[in-house]
């Protein structure tokens, strides 16, 4: 499962911050890494410089085999929290098209 982290230009996507999203990512959704040839990361901050809360965006898109790609989006006031919804929102997206296609 390859791990791909886009930014927009109000965050800076230096090796540090690819690092803890890639470790996140792969901490919650890693039991799904054979199903998955890739995950997309999508992180933005809407307000930038004017603040506020649930600025912070998490976008990830699942490419599965054979499938669709799904995707799933989480804003927050803080990148971790808006990582970690997101993660969590996919996880259980992930589970409800794996399990269908375990009953087919």
């Amino acid at each position: 499962m390859k791990i791909q982290l886009n930014t927009d230009n109000h965050v800076e996507g230096h090796a540090a911050l690819e690092s803890r999203v890639v470790s996140m990512v792969e901490q919650h959704l890693g039991r799904f890494s054979e199903r998955l040839s890739r995950i997309e990361v999508f992180l933005s901050d809407s307000n930038a410089a004017k603040g506020g809360a649930d600025d912070k965006r998490c976008a990830l898109e699942a490419r599965i085999e054979h499938e669709r790609p799904i995707g799933v989006s989480h804003d927050d006031e803080n990148m971790e929290k808006a990582i970690r919804g997101a993660c969590d929102k996919l996880k259980t997206r992930l589970e409800a098209v794996l399990d269908k296609q375990r009953r087919h």
